[in-house]
């Protein structure tokens, strides 16, 4: 049977989509990129927020068309939308077929072959895949994303996360090890940790410092590219995670914490704590313990209770926290987060503004940023042409993370060196903009290790 994928949201779905790909192949299905092909087609949802679940029901639409015009005799929908909508969905969309949730991608195949037989029950403690799991990269061949770990316990009031997910859980530590030894063993040339909460990694299991304890281990891996850590819980970024990182050269010196705000009594509201003059002592520590360590953080403007002295009291942070990198999201109410029932709503249009104010300050503070490295020397991979024009490569130096930071473009290599996607190289900065980067390829080195075989990109 011939089988298509989209795939919604963010890395971890995925990841589970990687995961139900992998299953189907190894039960003998074919996966094709022409959903006019196709005889079952998957549509991997996203409820985070708002527009998320908007996206995710828009793309069920369309792809019931394909019913009609197509060769489709089934249509799965899987995922966060499934947890929150999953007798909605097959009612007011009778062409859905099936439903699948965050805990059962072990049924993908019985859904899309519409077996008459119960499909199998979801693992009592949750899903989480293994090392031995069947997954099929959807990721360019020379990148790639590892679960370490699934749910959450944190009791933040705006995310729902932990409702869909289930409770925090570890892989097994050497189940990690022996994926990532097996791709980069494949050519993979940078792996990405994920996990709702990265460093919790192993509490569950007992292992004290988890989390830097498996970046050791990983860094130590005979042929190790590129090792980045996202999702860091601020209150978890201990003394012994910085110094791991910062003595390894394959653990890329940047740190992604996603904050939420500064102002106390917005995140005394949002159940997480804290203030930004404990961030900005953190902030100054990883800086102090890491050298040229980049940081990534988010923020989310106009949740309930957010008085305009709430957000200066943000403004006033970034500005003192000068970030490298900062994604900002406008708070979306949801009927099953317990920040819904808070009172002291701010109207759509404040919002809409405070996250422009937001983001036009940290433009100010990427263009500096980005012009201080001009000149300078830095480790590059090389993606792959530039998807503007054909006269410019893709690459990414250390300090910046695939599709949520800026690129670096690549203006030149060395003379009768070919470039190819997943080179390693040393780049010269030769020019910056607000987000991104222009450089000359300098020295050009490649795995030792062949490539792995090709990609299925995902439809959508």
């Amino acid at each position: 049977m011939k089988i298509g994928f989209i795939s919604l949201g963010c890395p971890k779905n995925l990841v589970d989509s990687e995961v139900m790909m992998g299953l189907l192949e190894a039960r003998g299905h074919e996966l094709t990129q022409d959903p006019g092909q196709a005889e079952a087609l998957v549509v991997n949802t996203c409820s985070f927020i708002e527009p998320a679940k908007q996206e995710s029901i828009d793309s069920i639409l369309e792809t019931a068309e394909y019913k009609r015009v197509g060769r489709a005799r089934r249509l799965v929908v899987a995922g966060c939308l499934v947890e929150r909508y999953r007798d909605e969905l097959q009612r007011q969309i009778p062409e859905v077929d099936a439903v699948l949730g965050t805990n059962e991608l072990e049924s993908i195949v019985h859904h899309c072959e519409g077996g008459a037989a119960a499909p199998p029950a979801p693992p009592a403690g949750g899903y989480l895949y293994h090392d031995l799991t069947p997954r099929r990269l959807a990721t360019p061949r020379h990148f790639s994303y590892i679960k370490i770990n699934e749910g959450c316990d944190h009791p933040c009031s705006f995310c729902i996360i932990p409702q869909f997910r289930g409770s925090f859980r570890s892989r097994r530590f050497e189940s990690v090890v022996l994926e990532a030894e097996r791709l980069f063993g494949q050519g993979v040339r940078e792996i990405n940790l994920i996990g709702q909460d990265t460093t919790a990694f192993g509490d569950d299991l007992g292992i004290k410092d988890g989390l830097p304890a498996l970046l050791d281990r990983l860094a130590r891996i005979d042929g190790a590219g590129w090792i980045r850590v996202l999702y860091a819980y601020p209150n978890r970024v201990s003394n012994r995670l910085l110094d791991t990182i910062a003595c390894h050269d394959s653990l890329c010196p940047y740190l992604d914490i996603p904050l939420q705000h500064a102002s106390a009594s917005v995140l005394r509201r949002m159940k997480r704590g804290s203030s930004g003059d404990i961030f900005l002592r953190l902030i100054e520590r990883v800086r102090r313990t890491i050298p040229g360590v980049s940081i990534r953080t988010s923020f989310i403007v106009g949740f309930p209770g957010e008085t305009e002295r709430d957000f200066e009291t943000l403004c006033q942070f970034l500005q003192a926290a000068q970030f490298d990198h900062v994604g900002c999201f406008r708070y979306s109410d949801d009927e099953h987060s317990a920040s819904f029932a808070l009172t002291g709503k701010v109207d759509r249009r404040t919002i809409y503004n405070r996250q422009r104010r937001l983001m036009a300050l940290q433009r100010r503070i990427s263009r500096r940023s980005k012009r201080a490295l001009v000149g300078g020397r830095f480790p590059v991979l090389v993606g792959g042409l530039s998807g503007e024009t054909d006269l410019l490569w893709e690459g990414r130096l250390q300090t910046q993370a695939e599709e949520i930071d800026g690129k670096t473009y690549l203006t030149r290599f060395p003379e009768a060196s070919k470039p190819r996607p997943g080179d390693l190289g040393i780049a010269r900065i030769t020019r910056s903009a607000d987000y991104d980067l222009f450089a000359e390829v300098e020295q050009i080195t490649r795995p030792a290790a062949g490539p792995p075989p090709n990609p299925l990109p995902v439809l959508q």
